[in-house]
C-alpha cells in the first residue's frame, strides 16, 4: 500500500521573513501546528494566528518586530499560555512571538538580593534554584509550576502570599523591553528601587503586553523567614468565616496568606489530587499562614485562634509539621484545576472587593448562580479581597456557555458596585474588556489609550486587548478555563 506524501505548504512572504531571522525550524505556519496556539488558558474565545515564531534573544525579537511593523502585521508576545483572560489569544492573523526559548537564569546576586532572568523562566524554578541558599521569590500564582515570569510581568500576577508581600510589580527592579518600534531599551536600574521620575516599571508591569515585549527581568529575591506556621479553620457559616478575616486584619496581624474556599470548591479539591479530608458539610474553610521573626509567631497564632473561636469556628488546627502544611497548600493550589473533577467546563473570574463587603458580594453571587441555574464555586485570596468565582457549566449543552459568560460578567458587576475592581491579577485581555466600563469612564479609558499610543502608536502590538473596541464582536466558543492563580 502506497501513501501519498502530503506536499508541504510553501510559506508566504511574511512567514519567509520570519524564517530569514530565526531559521525554518523556529517558525510554525501550517494550520495543524497553529491550532495549539488559538487561545491561552481562557478558551471561551479563539482565533488562528498567522504564524508562531520562537525567539532566542532580544535582537531576534527586535528584528522580527521591525519587519512586522514594516508590513503592518499585528503581533502578540506569548509565554507559557497559562493566562486566564485571553491576553495571548489571537483574533486571527496575528504573528505570535513565543518567548518560551528565552528561559535562562542570567545572574544571581544574593548579596544584593536580586536575580536577572529571561521572560520564559518559569516562576517556581526561581525559588527552587535559590532555596538551598535560604532565599525565595515571593509572587506565587497557583500556576507557578508552569507560568513564566515574563507572563507574570504582563499580567501583574499575584498569588496566595501577595497579602503580605505584594504582587509582581512590588518585586520588579528592572526590565529590558523591545518597543513596538523595534528599539531595545532598559527600564529601571538594577538594584535601585523607587527611582525619581516617571514610574515606567509600574506602567509596564500589568500592561498585558500592549506597550512592549519584555526580554529581560531583574527581580527582588527575599531571605526565607525564620518562622512559619499555618492554621486551618472550618466554618458552618461563610459569614462567620468572612467576619474572622476582617477581625484578623483589624487585630493588627498581616498574615503572609489568608485564603478561603467555599463548600463547592471544597467538593472539587477533595475529589481531585491532594485530598486533605476536609469535612464535606462545612460552608467554608480559612487557610491562614503567618511568617517572620520566629519569636513573634506563636503570639500571632494564639491571636488568630482566639479570633476564629470567637467567630463560631467548628474546628481550628495548626499544621503539626512541614508535611501537613505542604499538603494543605497543595490542596489549595489545586483549587482551579480540581473543578474539572466535578464539572465538564468552568469559567474563572477575578474580582476585587473591600474585605468588609465579602458577605454582601457572596450573597449576590449566590443570586447570580440561581438566576443562571449554574453552580458557582468560590475561592478567595480573602485577606486582600480578591475573589475567584468559578462558574461551572457544560459546554455540550446548548446555551450554557453563553449563560456562564453572562453570569461571570454579573459577578464582576457585583464587585464593581461595592467599590471594587474587575480584576486583581488575571488581567483584562479579551474576557473583561467590555467590563472596563464598570470601573472607568470614557474619559479615563481615553487617557489610558493615549498612553498606549505613546508606546504603540499603530496598535500593532497585541491589538484589541484591554479596552472596549466599538464594532468588534468576539465570537464565544465552547471551552473551559483550565489553569489559575
Amino acid at each position: 500500500m502506497f501513501v501519498k506524501k502530503r506536499k508541504k505548504q510553501k510559506p508566504d512572504a511574511v512567514v519567509q521573513q520570519l524564517i530569514n531571522v530565526v531559521g525554518e525550524s523556529e517558525v510554525l505556519y501550517l494550520k495543524e501546528d497553529l491550532i495549539s496556539y488559538e487561545c491561552d488558558g481562557y478558551t471561551m474565545s479563539k482565533g488562528m494566528p498567522r504564524a508562531v515564531v520562537f525567539v532566542n534573544n532580544a535582537k531576534q525579537v527586535s528584528e522580527i518586530v521591525k519587519r512586522l511593523n514594516k508590513e503592518k502585521i499585528p503581533y502578540i508576545a506569548r509565554g507559557a499560555g497559562t493566562g486566564l483572560s485571553g491576553g495571548a489569544t489571537p483574533f486571527g492573523g496575528e504573528v505570535l512571538i513565543s518567548l518560551v526559548r528565552m528561559k535562562k537564569m542570567l545572574h544571581v546576586d544574593l548579596e544584593n538580593r536580586k536575580a536577572v532572568v529571561e521572560p520564559g523562566y518559569v516562576n517556581l524554578k526561581l525559588t527552587q534554584s535559590i532555596s538551598d541558599k535560604g532565599y525565595y521569590y515571593a509572587p506565587d500564582p497557583s500556576s507557578q509550576y508552569a507560568c513564566t515570569i515574563g507572563g507574570n510581568v504582563a499580567e501583574n500576577a499575584g498569588g496566595a502570599h501577595c497579602l503580605k508581600y505584594g504582587v509582581t510589580t512590588n518585586h520588579i527592579l528592572g526590565l529590558e523591553i523591545v518597543l513596538p518600534s523595534g528599539e531595545i531599551v532598559e527600564i529601571g536600574e538594577e538594584g535601585v528601587p523607587d527611582r525619581p521620575g516617571y514610574d515606567l516599571l509600574g506602567l509596564l508591569t500589568g500592561s498585558e503586553g500592549t506597550l512592549g515585549i519584555v526580554t529581560k527581568i531583574t527581580v527582588k529575591v527575599l531571605k526565607n523567614p525564620e518562622g512559619k506556621k499555618t492554621v486551618l479553620a472550618y466554618y458552618d457559616d461563610i459569614n462567620d468565616a468572612s467576619q474572622a478575616v476582617s477581625e484578623i486584619i483589624s487585630a493588627g496581624i498581616i498574615p503572609a496568606a489568608l485564603e478561603m474556599m467555599d463548600s463547592i470548591a471544597i467538593e472539587g479539591v477533595e475529589s481531585a489530587a491532594y485530598p486533605v479530608g476536609h469535612p464535606r458539610d462545612i460552608a467554608a474553610f480559612l487557610l491562614i499562614e503567618v511568617d517572620g521573626i520566629a519569636a513573634g509567631i506563636d503570639a500571632q497564632i494564639d491571636e488568630i485562634l482566639t479570633v476564629c473561636k470567637r467567630n463560631n469556628v467548628r474546628e481550628v488546627k495548626v499544621a503539626k509539621d512541614e508535611a501537613e502544611r505542604g499538603l494543605w497548600w497543595a490542596n489549595r493550589k489545586m483549587g482551579f484545576g480540581a473543578m474539572g473533577a466535578i464539572s465538564p467546563d468552568y469559567l474563572v473570574q477575578d474580582g476585587v472587593i473591600p474585605r468588609t463587603r465579602l458577605p454582601e458580594v457572596l450573597a449576590r453571587i449566590s443570586e447570580i448562580s440561581k438566576k443562571y441555574e449554574l453552580r458557582i464555586a468560590n475561592i478567595f485570596h480573602a485577606g486582600d479581597g480578591n475573589l475567584h468565582p468559578l462558574i461551572l457549566f457544560d459546554a455540550s449543552i446548548p446555551g450554557q456557555s453563553e449563560r456562564a459568560s453572562k453570569a461571570g460578567s454579573e459577578c464582576l458587576k457585583a464587585c464593581a458596585d461595592v467599590g471594587g475592581s474587575i480584576t486583581g491579577e488575571h488581567g483584562v485581555g479579551i474576557e473583561k474588556s467590555a467590563e472596563m466600563r464598570f470601573i472607568f469612564s470614557d474619559e479615563e479609558m481615553a487617557a489610558q489609550t493615549d498612553i498606549r499610543a505613546v508606546f504603540n502608536p499603530e496598535n500593532l502590538l497585541n491589538p484589541g486587548k484591554l479596552f472596549p473596541s466599538p464594532g468588534r464582536c468576539v465570537e464565544v466558543k465552547q471551552g473551559t478555563v483550565g489553569t489559575g492563580t
